[in-house]
């Protein structure tokens, strides 16, 4: 095992993770800008595009739910699910385990409109150079996964 394969004292491993978050930081903003430019294309918000990649990815939840996921307030997912329902692009429905708290449902409008947000995006996503690997990406989500780990008794509310 060569020096860069064996694991980081906890000092240097600080050092290292605070690199990534700067990056992640740049990137998150760099990524948020972008995805408000396509705002214009369709009208959509980064919190509503959120609120719609959820349900389009794992179906019907309720907007707690969605709060805990997004490690969002729920007043805050609230109110993205209040502007995609006006516009049509979801609707709640009853819950049968729980009765004050509704299902909120994709409508099919709502469907349309993140298929055409997530195909602009993985066209984007295709340009990203360096050659990558499966490993590498790999890897990469097993570090920002550790990474997140850390951080998993925070709280949103």
């Amino acid at each position: 095992m060569n020096d860069s394969a064996k694991p980081l004292s906890p000092d240097d491993l600080g050092h290292r993770v605070s690199e990534v978050f700067d990056l992640i930081g740049a990137l998150y903003r760099r990524g948020l800008r972008k995805l408000e430019q396509g705002e214009e294309v369709e009208g959509v918000s980064v919190g509503v595009r959120s609120v719609l990649v959820l349900l389009h990815r794992y179906g019907s939840m309720t907007v707690p739910q969605m709060g805990r996921v997004m490690t969002l307030t729920r007043q805050f997912v609230q109110r993205m699910v209040n502007d995609a329902m006006t516009r049509g692009w979801v609707e709640a429905t009853a819950n049968p385990a729980h009765q004050r708290s509704s299902l909120i449902r994709i409508t099919d409008e709502g469907e349309a409109v993140i298929t055409a947000i997530l195909a602009r995006e993985h066209a984007l996503n295709r340009q990203v150079g360096g050659e990558l690997t499966d490993a590498e990406l790999q890897a990469c989500v097993r570090v920002l996964k550790e990474m997140l780990r850390t951080f998993d008794h925070v709280d949103a509310d």
